[in-house]
């Protein structure tokens, strides 16, 4: 008796087939998607800085990286509609950190500022002088090349200038426009419980905690560590650059 060797399988479908592969090529994007925007949630993420208020510790067109471990590590997502959700004890920004945060006006606008007081603080600024806890943050005069060359033409480069300050440990230059017939001061004021007074380092053209108030912890994303790349597009507002010297500057 002879055995039937005839394959007795149903012939598979093309468009089955094709269906099966798409659906696998989709799942996979979607597993790259889902871990990518996780990674930046919780870990890193890059930013941009669009305009001068951090001259000249950042300039125009950086492409910053941010720390969002820094003060505690958070559930991925969690921060996407409100306050993130801290999976370990979260801690507090330190004086002179520079931070990214929601603006307190408008979650969906980010900002980068310079921490200058924490909770309990007394923080009153005069003249660009700034008091912390009834004590003049000392500066040092810097001279003018090393950062002038980072501002460009809308800036009074005449009347700009450059001090140094340290303020716990940390050190940075702050720029100073000594020509403007007034500054922006603030009288003295106590930093609220969960909250935080931020400055930028260009004094005279920043909007910062001198104008809108206190940035409460819940809206803080993360430090910024580093400048990756710097470029100012050529559609943008501002004039082009790119500065490739600028990439690997700590901040």
């Amino acid at each position: 008796m002879e055995e039937n060797n005839q394959n007795t399988e149903a012939p598979v479908d093309p468009s089955v087939e094709k269906l099966t592969k798409i659906k696998k090529e989709l799942l996979s994007w979607i597993y790259i998607i889902v871990t990518v925007f996780a990674f930046k949630s919780s870990f890193f993420e890059p930013n941009h800085i669009p305009s001068g208020s951090l001259l000249p510790t950042n300039a125009i067109g950086d492409f910053i990286l941010v720390n969002k471990m820094s003060y505690g590590f958070k559930l991925p997502y969690s921060d996407l509609f409100g306050d993130p959700i801290y999976l370990t004890t979260p801690s507090d920004p330190k004086r002179g950190d520079i931070i990214v945060f929601r603006y307190p006006r408008d979650r969906n606008i980010l900002y980068v500022k310079r921490v200058i007081g924490l909770p309990g603080d007394e923080v009153e600024v005069y003249n660009n002088k700034v008091y912390l806890n009834g004590k003049l943050i000392e500066t040092k005069p810097v001279a003018k090349e090393e950062y002038i060359d980072l501002f460009d033409d809308k800036f009074d480069k005449k009347g700009i200038e450059f001090e140094a300050v340290e303020l716990d440990g940390k050190k940075f230059v702050t720029a100073v426009n000594n020509s403007m017939p007034y500054h922006l001061n603030i009288p003295k004021v106590k930093v609220e419980k969960g909250h935080f007074f931020v400055m930028g380092d260009n004094r005279d053209y920043s909007s910062d905690s001198r104008v809108w108030g206190f940035v409460p912890f819940g809206h803080i994303r993360g430090r910024a560590m580093l400048v990756w790349f710097n470029m100012v597009y050529p559609w943008s507002k501002e004039k082009f650059h790119f500065r490739p010297w600028r990439i690997g500057t700590l901040l």
